[in-house]
């Protein structure tokens, strides 16, 4: 049997912090060409780390401590910074999780993929290659399209155009970072079909860093798990994900969400509280942005303690109709209306106590959260300017509510930055909840977060409907999560709805060919 020659080959790698506390402790992986290793974890484990090694790069107040990084023949560690520099882009590369971040908002994506070139010595005719590897990943190469800025793409053009970038100078090695993170499930699928055909047709060693381990079942041919800074299980994709060995990859396979129908526990609630009104009711709904109509007579209904799941991939206008419900965009015609009360379009309109029943919990809480103010500071602050609660009163509920879910009075003095990705949607969702609202507008809450701070997040929000009676309005574009957090499915496409009914029903026998398309994109174990 032949051997596969080692492409890359990481051995026995230490990397620490500059005060000698230890981040990865002898982790060894190795892949071969034209070969796919998903590193997998959960947030913190390491496998950013793990990976930006492989371009001889580390963060700072990071240090390599002990071990080998080897490209080929040549051992990056070893050389200055400025022969690694050389190599990164040229020999070995790398597609971050944000094209919107890493890509220049103020160049043409022709001449940013034209600027790799040209800075790593291409000895090719440089206009010919931008439109060879744009027509690679399935991009138009014409002169037009490269002079498009990155604003002008959707999020799955912005991330291919950023593959082009990676593979532009026909690298030994790519690194690709949570590439598919936040995409909707059809733009993914097509972001991986593109990244298994360059890996092959290149003949490319690819590191594929996620925490998505239904992405792992389609991408990788190998698995090296991590965990506190090791790797504690590799073998191939079956091995991994059929006959788990260690006991964290079994928890991270417990934690992943079912599409088969009846497969999850039930989240369908009963609460006390459940009977209070007519909850919410969106009646009309119309939004154009100029002549774009962005929403097209859209109804639905979620009553009181009970959880509608609003599905559909980028740009489909769900974040618009989550929006228009809190009240965050003016304009639109239409109604909506809480327990058959009409509320104002915008939240100028909106009296304190409407503010306080209806709240939105955004994507990032990173960009969410007041940097600046301390975890109880920013939940306070609901409270300071919708009710009438003095100071003590105010801090009491605050620290009432830390507890409720599961911060409490440690992280309360804490900023934004001093938490972990969970943590800080957890004290996002504490500072929705704590003016005790009738309706919650969750917007792709666990996109970004791995799959075990997911499914926490998720029987945090199921516990607290509960308990609260509230009617949750969850936007995704994963329908995997469907049944672990939803009653109902509303399926919008450009900006329609297009089939709505009970969870089990829309996965068992789905009526739409969209929806159909959904559940054959999504990716699964």
């Amino acid at each position: 049997m032949k051997v596969a020659v080692r492409t890359l080959a990481v051995d026995d790698l230490a990397v620490e912090t500059g005060t000698g506390t230890p981040i990865l402790r002898g982790v060894s992986y190795d892949i071969a060409a034209g070969e796919v290793l998903a590193l997998v974890g959960e947030s913190g484990s390491g496998k950013t780390t793990a990976g930006l090694a492989a371009l001889g790069h580390f963060r700072r107040g990071l240090v390599p401590a002990g071990g080998t990084v080897t490209v080929g023949e040549t051992e990056l560690l070893g050389l200055p910074e400025p022969a690694r520099r050389a190599l990164r882009g040229r020999d070995v590369s790398y597609v971050p999780q944000d094209p919107a971040l890493s890509l220049n908002p103020g160049l043409r994506i022709g001449r940013q993929i034209a600027e790799v070139l040209e800075v790593h010595g291409y000895d090719g005719p440089v206009p010919e290659r931008v439109a060879e590897v744009l027509a690679e990943v399935g991009l138009p190469g014409d002169r037009a399209y490269q002079r498009r800025y990155p604003h002008q793409l959707s999020g799955g053009q912005q991330q291919r155009v950023g593959i082009a970038m990676a593979f532009a100078c026909r690298p030994s090695v790519v690194v690709l970072d949570e590439p598919t993170t936040g995409l909707d499930v059809m733009t993914q699928a097509i972001v991986l079909d593109t990244v298994r055909r360059m890996t092959a047709d290149h003949g490319t060693a690819a590191l594929y860093i996620t925490h998505d381990l239904a992405v792992v079942a389609a991408v990788a041919d190998r698995v090296a798990v991590m965990y506190r800074g090791k790797i504690v299980e590799t073998g191939t994709t079956d091995e991994v994900l059929r006959a788990p060995r260690h006991d964290y990859t079994r928890r991270l396979l417990a934690a992943v969400p079912s599409l088969t129908p009846g497969n999850a526990d039930s989240v369908s609630l009963t609460s006390p509280n459940a009977t209070l009104g007519d909850g919410l009711s969106v009646r009309e709904l119309r939004v154009s942005y100029g002549d774009t109509p962005v929403l097209k007579a859209v109804d639905l209904d979620v009553a009181a303690g009970e959880c509608l799941m609003l599905l559909g991939e980028s740009g489909s206008g769900k974040t618009t109709l989550s929006q228009c419900v809190a009240g965050l965009i003016g304009g639109h015609t239409g109604t909506v209306t809480l327990d058959g009360v009409p509320l104002p379009p915008s939240t100028r309109g909106r009296t304190a106590a409407q503010l306080r029943e209806v709240q939105y919990i955004f994507q990032s809480p990173f960009a969410s959260l007041n940097p600046r103010r301390t975890i109880a500071q920013s939940v306070e602050v609901p409270l300071a300017r919708l009710t009438d609660l003095d100071r003590a009163a105010r801090r009491e509920r605050v620290a009432e509510m830390l507890d409720r879910v599961r911060l409490g009075a440690t992280k309360a003095a804490r900023r934004p930055d001093q938490l972990s990705g969970g943590e800080r949607q957890r004290a996002a969702i504490a500072r929705a909840l704590v003016t005790t609202p009738r309706v919650l507008v969750c917007d792709e809450v666990t996109s970004a977060l791995d799959v075990s701070v997911q499914a926490t997040i998720l029987e945090l929000l199921a516990e607290l409907r509960a308990e609260l009676g509230m009617a949750m309005l969850f936007v995704t574009h994963n329908i995997a999560l469907a049944q672990h957090v939803a009653d109902h499915i509303a399926v919008l496409r450009h900006g329609e709805i297009v089939e709505t009914g009970p969870v089990e029903r829309v996965l068992a026998a789905p009526e739409h060919e969209y929806t159909r398309q959904l559940l054959d994109s999504t990716p699964r174990l």
